[in-house]
């Protein structure tokens, strides 16, 4: 077996249509997973900052009362203490959060930290709002954490401002990045 440079990198970058179809459809696999994540989460983040009940302190379908629904199942009873300080604050929080990571995952806009904070909204979500979910898989919390993750470790290589700005900079240094 001999350890040498790649010369694949064209996989990696995005370089132009060479490649058979396998690299083609390699180059492409997590497009599906971020176009999904993306809309989900700028959906996601839409749908709370127009829905009238969800950013009050108390009331049905409130997140003040949604949060003091989990209190007592949840994992870790603290991450819901801190947001019952202040539940319009913390939902807001979360909207705003939702959008930037939507936008930035469909954008391809710093992938990986848009993607990172997507695994932690999951999280938090995971380990408060869904925690109780009996059995655990009927919690969707969990999968969408998992689903976050390989777009953490690969960013957005393609159709992304990201592979763009990485694109620019490499023909900048003379093919050195």
């Amino acid at each position: 077996m001999t350890h040498g440079r790649r010369t694949d990198t064209h996989l990696l970058h995005g370089d132009g249509g060479r490649g058979s179809r396998q690299d083609i459809a390699t180059r492409y696999a997590l497009l599906p997973l971020r176009i999904f994540l993306g809309v989900t989460f700028l959906y996601a983040g839409l749908d709370k900052l127009t829905d009238g009940a969800f950013l009050k302190d108390s009331g049905a379908g409130s997140i003040g009362d949604t949060m003091r629904a989990v209190r007592d199942s949840s994992a870790v009873p603290a991450l819901v203490d801190l947001a019952l300080k202040s539940p319009t604050g913390f939902g807001y929080a979360m909207a705003f959060g939702e959008l930037a990571v939507g936008i930035g995952t469909l954008l391809g806009v710093l992938t990986r930290l848009a993607a990172l904070g997507g695994a932690l909204i999951s999280l938090s979500l995971w380990l408060t709002v869904s925690w109780a979910s009996d059995p655990y898989y009927y919690g969707n919390d969990l999968a969408y954490l998992m689903a976050w993750l390989p777009l953490v470790l690969a960013g957005a290589p393609v159709l992304s401002l990201d592979a763009a700005w990485h694109t620019r900079r490499r023909q900048r240094s003379g093919g050195f990045s």
